[in-house]
């Protein structure tokens, strides 16, 4: 990490301390009810719990096995496979009807009427749905996912591709290339920078999906076991969930701000 971005980070990091700081300094001083919210030490002391194995080693148990056996690991673990498979399934039907929809003025008159009016219904509003279909389990929460991340992608990919400047078409057309190469070689690559936008949006939307259909529809999850905290009200482990999924969905985040710069690098060069 450069010198600038650890300039960076450490500015960013001042509000998040200041604010803690703050935090810690109320809840000592009794200003605030601790059942409503617990002090920042009670938090991080209850993040530990929740982090660490449920039961003691079994003799050949790995070590690894072990030590990602505590509630936190295997709610981690339930979540993330949600969104994976989720997300792939959505963005798997949105990309080729985005292509589609987008490289084709008569399936997008087609096509566009619908999305248009499915496109504002939220996730959420198809849980009664989704139950009555598919029943418990991770099926519902699956579809659900899907649904959130289908329609990012799906716009974005049709933005993409309608929006290709029209100087490389026209010039794609007076080398005399066909219809397929125009798509392939021409307009498929302008509209990747809008794909993966569309990309992360969807897979940041799948993310906050899968917390509202684990509270409804699992078992287990980041979401369930915040739902099941509340039940109990125990504030300090429902803040503690609330901060591993921020924790989780910054990675997330990062992780797909970095492939976007991998991929995209010939244009980043060309804008620089």
């Amino acid at each position: 990490m450069s010198k600038t971005n650890w300039r960076e980070t450490a500015v960013g990091a001042i509000v998040p301390i200041v604010v803690i700081a703050l935090w810690q300094a109320s809840a000592t001083l009794g200003w605030i009810n601790p059942q409503v919210l617990p002090s920042p030490l009670a938090v991080a002391e209850k993040f530990v719990e929740y982090a660490l194995p449920l039961q003691e080693r079994a003799p050949g148990e790995s070590w690894l096995a072990w030590a990602v056996s505590g509630e936190l690991w295997l709610d981690t673990l339930g979540s993330m496979y949600r969104v994976l498979v989720g997300f792939a399934v959505g963005a798997g039907l949105a990309l080729p009807l985005g292509l589609l929809m987008g490289a084709s003025r008569r399936a997008y008159a087609w096509f566009n009427p619908l999305m248009q009016v499915l496109r504002p219904i939220p996730p959420i509003a198809y849980i009664p749905l989704s139950i009555l279909w598919f029943g418990l389990g991770n099926a519902p929460a699956v579809f659900l996912i899907a649904l959130g991340a289908f329609f990012p992608v799906l716009m974005n990919t049709i933005a993409g591709v309608r929006q290709v400047d029209g100087i490389y078409i026209r010039a794609a057309r007076n080398l005399g290339v066909s219809q397929t190469t125009m798509f392939v070689r021409v307009m498929l690559p302008a509209a990747v920078p809008y794909i993966l936008s569309g990309v992360r949006i969807g897979i940041g939307t799948a993310f906050i999906v899968v917390i509202v259909s684990e509270m409804i529809a699992v078992n287990n999850g980041l979401g369930f076991r915040i739902l099941e905290a509340r039940e109990y009200f125990w504030s300090d482990k429902i803040i503690a969930g609330m901060i591993s999924i921020g924790i989780l969905g910054l990675l997330i985040d990062i992780g797909m701000n970095r492939l976007n710069n991998h991929l995209l690098r010939w244009h980043r060069g060309l804008e620089n």
